[in-house]
């Protein structure tokens, strides 16, 4: 990839994966998707191989459905409170408009960490223990979430004039 050049931008791949009518299905969308088909896939094989320390299908299943929900509340929020709070403050049914973006890793983080505390309580499991399970299950979907940020071109870095200075500004690629 040339940094100099226009051969990086984010105009090469269309955000949009498939396009029906007024509905547009979006590639950091089907990221999600992808993600969570991965926990649960993983999540049952680890499940069904090695009965892990108390954890079941059923657990899987709660920690898919709270999970979900604490990555996109939580990343939604999170995006809310620390990067534009005052927009939302303002105009507080903009915070509902998802489709505009805005997700927060970081709150996303809490959501899924408040998610395994509930799930750990409801099967009278502790924090670390659910925390044991679900750490070998996250990676793969972190990946596929930052496939779905560099497809909508939010991970490209800067263009830098001094090649000698380049690496003080890479981004995350």
């Amino acid at each position: 990839c040339d940094w100099s050049s226009d051969v990086c931008s984010s105009d090469l791949i269309d955000p949009i994966a498939i396009s029906l009518g007024p509905l547009a299905v979006r590639w950091y969308g089907l990221m999600y998707l992808i993600a969570f088909g991965l926990f649960f896939f993983l999540g049952r094989a680890r499940v069904r191989r090695d009965p892990w320390r108390g954890a079941s299908e059923v657990m899987l299943d709660d920690l898919l459905f709270w999970g979900v929900l604490g990555v996109v509340l939580g990343g939604r929020l999170g995006y809310v409170l620390f990067y534009k709070p005052g927009f939302y403050l303002d105009h507080p049914l903009e915070a509902l408009a998802v489709w505009h973006g805005g997700m927060s890793f970081h709150g996303g983080l809490l959501g899924v960490m408040l998610a395994m505390w509930h799930v750990g309580r409801k099967h009278a499991l502790g924090f670390l223990a659910v925390a044991d399970f679900v750490a070998p299950l996250i990676p793969c979907g972190l990946a596929a979430g930052r496939m779905g940020n560099f497809i909508n071109g939010e991970l490209w870095g800067r263009v830098v004039s001094d090649p000698a200075r380049s690496e003080e500004h890479t981004s995350e690629l």
